[in-house]
């Protein structure tokens, strides 16, 4: 019992971040084999996301191999820290102390949150911000209600309005953000910000497993090997048994 109790509370963090606005998610629809999306996912969000999130299961050369990208243009491009090396984990400089002080909490590491999280929640949840003026940081989510992270990619897709709709429930008229509206403000439209918000997407689904699609190939080969091993074990067994009265 007691192995039981211990495995709950274990269990609660990843429980608690799970938990969230029960909202319809769209479908990222990533692509681990695309390449060129998972490269422009490591640049928005090593300019976007890395000041505060650390990706610190990572290393920096590791992930240049996987996805592409020269080491050299890495470091010109990718590695802020003047000194950062490429085989180093990737953590960034934000003191926790700071980070706490400032978002009230210190920001979460992202290596394993397209694990935790989903990657349709990931994806609408990047695009389901909106503004608030009552929010610390002028920013709502519909995922995500009361959310304690500024919108770091507004200046891509420009201020996000809310959309409202009215419900009648037991009898009151109840309204409620279920959809953003771009000012157009912002260096993208609408369908390159969702292409973008993809691609980040799909390079935090890499960070969590990147291994993944050599996983799923060798498990074909596994699976072809068990079929013929099953066929010679079969074929081996009928002619044991052949003269066998």
């Amino acid at each position: 019992m007691k192995k039981w109790i211990l495995v709950f509370f274990a269990m609660l963090p990843s429980l608690a971040m799970a938990a969230g606005a029960n909202v319809p998610l769209d479908k990222a629809n990533n692509d681990l084999s695309d390449q060129a999306s998972l490269q422009n996912g490591a640049k928005l969000f090593m300019n976007y996301c890395f000041a505060c999130h650390s990706t610190q299961y990572q290393r920096y050369e590791r992930v240049a191999r996987d996805i592409g990208i020269p080491v050299e243009l890495l470091k010109d491009n990718l590695i802020f820290d003047p000194e950062a090396k490429v085989g180093d984990l990737m953590v960034n400089a934000i003191p926790q102390e700071s980070a706490a002080k400032w978002f009230g909490a210190p920001p979460p590491d992202l290596t394993l949150v397209a694990r935790v999280r989903g990657t349709d929640w990931l994806y609408t949840y990047l695009r389901s911000f909106y503004e608030d003026p009552s929010r610390p940081f002028g920013v709502n989510n519909i995922v995500f209600p009361s959310v304690g992270m500024p919108h770091v990619l507004e200046e891509l897709q420009g201020i996000p309005t809310p959309v409202y709709e009215t419900h009648v429930v037991d009898g009151e008229e109840v309204t409620k953000v279920v959809g953003v509206e771009s000012d157009g403000s912002g260096e993208m439209n609408t369908e390159e910000y969702d292409n973008a918000v993809r691609d980040l997407v799909n390079f935090l689904e890499y960070s969590g497993d990147p291994v993944k699609l050599e996983r799923h190939a060798l498990g074909w080969w596994v699976m072809a090997f068990l079929v013929i091993f099953a066929i010679v074990v079969v074929l081996l067994k009928k002619e044991y048994w052949r003269d066998v009265h």
